[in-house]
């Protein structure tokens, strides 16, 4: 049972570092090792408009590519990294950012989620203070009695 929970483990670690590998192509490298830094930094901050919930650099995506390499021509044009990512937020939006900024635009995307846990730990805490309450049942009518009766009797 431990060899099969350890040959688990690493076909996992062998899948992710798979796609981890196939997700940067080395041919998007740049010679500078200080540029290629910058560049990885900031495609660790970049979303993946096509994945959604990755990085473009963890993502494989050919949109993540254009992306890479798009960065890197900035990068390499003399742009500073807040430069890069203004350029790439003016031309995609906001959603292009891992980590939005609290603005007006994504007060939504901040506030709602904690918003809703509130409200719903609110409704629990009030329904757990007056209780459950089932509606009392109605009594039966003479009809429904005696129907039962028949019920009843006919199995004993």
């Amino acid at each position: 049972m431990r060899r099969l929970g350890a040959g688990a483990i690493l076909l996992l670690l062998l899948v992710a570092t798979a796609r981890l590998a196939l997700a940067f192509e080395p041919s998007e490298r740049l010679a500078d090792p200080v540029l290629e830094a910058r560049a990885r930094a900031l495609s660790k901050e970049l979303r993946c408009l096509v994945c959604q919930n990755e990085s473009i650099d963890e993502s494989s995506a050919p949109l993540a590519h254009d992306l890479r390499v798009l960065v890197r021509k900035r990068l390499l044009a003399g742009d500073s990294d807040q430069q890069v990512l203004h350029y790439l937020v003016a031309r995609y939006g906001v959603f292009v950012l891992l980590d939005p900024p609290f603005r007006p635009l994504t007060w939504a995307l901040w506030l709602g989620p904690p918003l809703v846990v509130l409200g719903a730990g609110a409704l629990l805490l009030v329904r757990a203070r007056h209780g459950w309450r089932e509606p009392a049942p109605r009594p039966l009518s003479a009809e429904e009695c005696a129907c039962a009766a028949a019920l009843l009797g006919e199995r004993r």
